[in-house]
């Protein structure tokens, strides 16, 4: 089975017994992520975040069931247009044995690829706890210098850490504002969620 085809069958598993479908592939490009999600949308499923999980910030891309009338009709139509979907079986929205998107899908699978990128950065972007770790290190190698006295080792560490730290923020800042920039050229709203997050919001989702 190929990579596609494992990750389908995987979702196609979870669409099937699950409420809520997380989609883990550790080296999976954004792509795969939304064509994944688009494909669990015409489910009736919705997507709802992204988290970094553990030291290796592995993507985590959650989705969840829309109760709401559109997404049970969306659902239906799909079932019934693609009643055995799966690996090497006709998917919604994808080309045969792929997860490339048909061209009438393309600007959708983008719109989530988009959104589970910025989402993921935003996860990243965690200011107060990069700066915390940045001086930290910066004082535990100020004060390894005075204790050993390597101060040519230790000192360059000690400003190239928060340096990298910084920089590392503001790559990151340009980044999101780029993907900003596309969400709210789509017709996405800026909203403030129940955690004071701001976030973006699609216009309604696609039909199949």
């Amino acid at each position: 089975m190929s990579l596609a085809g494992r990750h389908l069958d995987s979702l196609m598993r979870q669409i099937a017994t699950r409420n809520a479908i997380e989609l883990i592939h550790p080296f999976a490009e954004w792509r795969t992520f939304g064509a994944l999600a688009y494909v669990a949308e015409c489910y009736g499923f919705r997507y709802e975040s992204v988290r970094l999980v553990g030291k290796q910030r592995v993507v985590h891309v959650q989705l969840v069931r829309d109760p709401g009338p559109l997404a049970r009709q969306r659902a239906a139509a799909t079932t019934a247009a693609f009643p055995d979907a799966g690996p090497g079986r006709p998917v919604p929205g994808m080309q045969p044995g792929s997860l490339t998107p048909v061209p009438e899908a393309g600007a959708d699978v983008d719109l989530l690829t988009t959104l589970i990128r910025y989402e993921a950065l935003e996860a990243a972007a965690d200011r107060a706890q990069l700066l915390t770790i940045a001086w930290g290190s910066a004082a535990l190698f100020l004060l390894l210098a005075v204790l050993t006295g390597e101060y040519a080792v230790l000192l360059p560490l000690a400003v190239l850490t928060p340096l990298g730290m910084l920089g590392a923020l503001r790559l990151n800042a340009s980044r999101r504002a780029r993907l900003a920039g596309r969400l709210t050229a789509a017709g996405c709203a800026l909203v403030r969620d129940g955690q004071g997050r701001e976030r973006y919001v699609r216009p309604l989702p696609h039909a199949v």
